[in-house]
Parts: structure tokens; sequence; C-alpha cells
């Protein structure tokens, strides 16, 4: 890890293959927290893609001890979907838990960590975004333009820091949403 990364990002898929490294990227430039420290030529923003959800479970607490060990400075955030077989983010974070435990992370330290979850995948949170309408229970259609997936992160950038009260919004993203905001303006 660069010692000047200030953000680094774990998220499902494969690297060039999922739309998540458009989105992440575009979402956390587009939230612009205050607390990243303004640097030229710095690559403030790293983002690993993992696979599925068991290899970012999996990879998070060492992820952690590497942030952890670079300094204070460094944030961790974890990008995951609760798929089927996951009732909602507070029961995948718990799953992210009990790896950290075995691993030998500490409550403090796993509770730096700013998770993102979304429901099946982030094409859910996009359609919400366009249309204003989304089901949850059933997955959106592949985005395949980066142009759409950076225009809807940086709607969803807007909603979250602007801590608005959106009717409709769907519970993984208000769940998410709540996380985003605090660690923008927060660490």
């Amino acid at each position: 890890m660069a010692s000047r990364t200030q953000i680094v990002c774990l998220c499902e898929g494969e690297k060039g293959k999922s739309i998540d490294e458009v989105f992440i990227n575009r979402l956390i430039k587009s939230l612009d927290p205050s607390w990243l420290r303004p640097l030229r030529g710095s690559n403030t923003l790293r983002i690993v893609s993992c696979g599925g959800r068991t290899q970012v479970i999996e990879k998070m607490p060492q992820e952690l001890k590497n942030c952890i060990k670079v300094g204070s400075n460094t944030t961790l955030m974890v990008f995951a979907e609760c798929d089927h077989d996951c009732v909602d983010g507070n029961t995948l974070k718990a799953d992210f838990w009990k790896e950290s435990q075995r691993q030998s992370i500490t409550k403090e330290d796993f509770d730096s960590v700013v998770f993102i979850f979304a429901k099946d995948r982030l094409e859910n949170w996009i359609e919400y975004l366009q249309t204003g309408k989304c089901n949850e229970d059933v997955e959106s259609p592949r985005v395949r333009n980066d142009r759409e997936v950076a225009d809807a992160a940086r709607k969803l950038a807007s909603f979250c820091r602007d801590g608005k009260q959106i009717d409709g919004l769907p519970p993984s993203l208000k769940w998410s949403c709540k996380k985003l905001a605090i660690a923008s303006s927060s660490h």
C-alpha cells in the first residue's frame, strides 16, 4: 500500500469486469470527505476487487491490519452485497466481525471500518437513482455504461452528503447512505 493512500476500498467483482470500481471511485470523489488531506499526485483512493463476498470477508481483516500499520490517516471501506442468503446490512456486518475476531481484530479497530452493503448488486441502487423506483428483491438489469454508473454515484453522494429524507429509498441504500454520511464528515 502506498504511504499516501488515504482510503482503501474492498469490493466484490473482478478488476475491469465490474461496475463496482467506477461506482466506488466516483462516489468517494463526489463525497469529498472533509478529512481527506489535499495531496498532489497522491493515490488517495485504492480499490481492491476481491472476487465474491466470501473473499471480501476473508481479506478484510488483513487489509484493516495494513491500514492500521500505515497510520491513522488511512480508512478502510468495504463494499459488498447482501444476496438472497443475507437478511440485511447488520447481518452481513456480523459475518465480517466473526472473521475479524478469528483473525485477532479488536472491536475498536473493527468499528473504524466503513461498511457499505447493497442488496443483491449495485445495479439496484443505480435503477433507483435513475428512476426513483426499484425492488430490491429482484436483481436490476446489468449496467455497462460507465457514464450512467458515474452519474448515479454522484447523485448518491449528493443524497448522502446532504442527509435529505427521500421517499422510497431502498432499505440497503438507506442503511449505507447513513454510513457514508457519517464517514464523509468524520475520521
